[in-house]
């Protein structure tokens, strides 16, 4: 007997070097749209305020985007978080002062087939995945600042 899993083809996930799928988020005033940061070099960051990992980086997040805004690199971190509340008292509590969306549904996390989180996908200037961070990473690692100048 044969079986078939068509649910696990991940090959409709954007890879390496392939155009990212463009997508409408609701930040905190206003709605987010990767397009309208094109040109830029985006890092989209996938978290929750639930996962540990994810708030040991977030402090790395905050810095590398300070450190390279005038370079034209812009870290939007999408939350997964279902409670509003939640989301938005990490934030203030934790001063994040970041381009951050909340997608509670996980839909956009499902769009680009992210399973665990922090997942970060460093898109280039032209609308390209470039590299895919799976767990945490240190931001502000020269290597990795180099790297994202780069793109």
């Amino acid at each position: 007997m044969a079986l078939f899993l068509s649910g696990c083809n991940r090959s409709h996930f954007p890879r390496v070097g392939s155009e990212v799928p463009d997508f409408t988020v609701q930040g905190l005033s206003q709605p987010v749209s990767l397009r309208q940061l094109r040109g830029q070099v985006v890092v989209l960051n996938f978290w929750a305020t639930w996962c540990p990992p994810c708030v040991e980086e977030m402090p790395s997040l905050v810095r590398m985007q300070h450190q390279l805004k005038g370079k034209g690199v812009t870290v939007l971190a999408v939350s997964v978080d279902v409670d509003d509340g939640a989301y938005r008292k990490f934030l203030k509590d934790h001063n994040i002062d970041l381009l951050t969306a909340r997608d509670g549904g996980q839909k956009i996390a499902a769009l680009y087939g992210t399973f665990k989180f922090p997942e970060t996908y460093v898109i280039d200037r032209q609308g390209r995945l470039r590299k895919k961070f799976i767990g945490p990473e240190d931001w502000i690692a020269p290597d990795v600042v180099s790297y994202i100048e780069k793109q």
